[in-house]
């Protein structure tokens, strides 16, 4: 932007230096063409050849603008082509993700379950023997009772016949 306004300065410069010295641009000269000589303006065609020169470096400068900003926009379009793709990836990473922790998250409630119920299955268990050794003692403590109390009924003891009586009886 700056180099066109320092550009159209300067053309407005030459432009004011030609009106100033106008007569002087106007002048006939004879000048040389190389096998021919020919009465012309020298300023004029000189301001001409300006002018041509300055019109195709603008044309040149338009046609270099254009076809930046033609590249540019085919930039930003393969960018957003590409930014496309790479947000369907993305979600497909978070889909993928998504599943992946379904399906772990379901494995680890299997697993869960599975030990739950081995655990109960194991804790059924124990507690069936538990029952059973119970049984067993209270079975084998009703029977130590009932020989107990047969041996007393059948000797019939008696009270001074126990062992603290013949321990006292030891002492004296």
């Amino acid at each position: 932007m700056i180099r066109a306004l320092v550009f159209t300065v300067i053309l407005v410069l030459v432009g004011l230096f030609a009106l100033i010295n106008w007569t002087a641009f106007a002048a006939l000269t004879p000048l040389s063409l190389g096998y021919t000589t020919v009465q012309a303006p020298l300023g004029l065609i000189m301001l001409g050849v300006l002018v041509f020169f300055a019109v195709l470096f603008m044309v040149w400068a338009f046609s270099m603008q254009a076809s930046v900003m033609l590249e540019t926009r085919r930039y930003a379009r393969e960018l957003q082509v590409q930014r496309d793709l790479v947000e369907r990836a993305e979600t497909s990473r978070f889909t993928e993700l998504r599943s992946y922790l379904s399906l772990e998250q379901q494995r680890m409630t299997q697993a869960d379950d599975d030990m739950r119920s081995a655990l109960l299955m194991r804790m059924n268990r124990m507690e069936a023997e538990l029952r059973a050794r119970l049984d067993q003692t209270a079975n084998s403590l009703s029977a130590t009772i009932v020989e107990l109390e047969d041996r007393i009924e059948h000797h019939q003891l008696s009270p001074s016949d126990g062992p603290l009586n013949n321990i006292a009886a030891q002492r004296r």
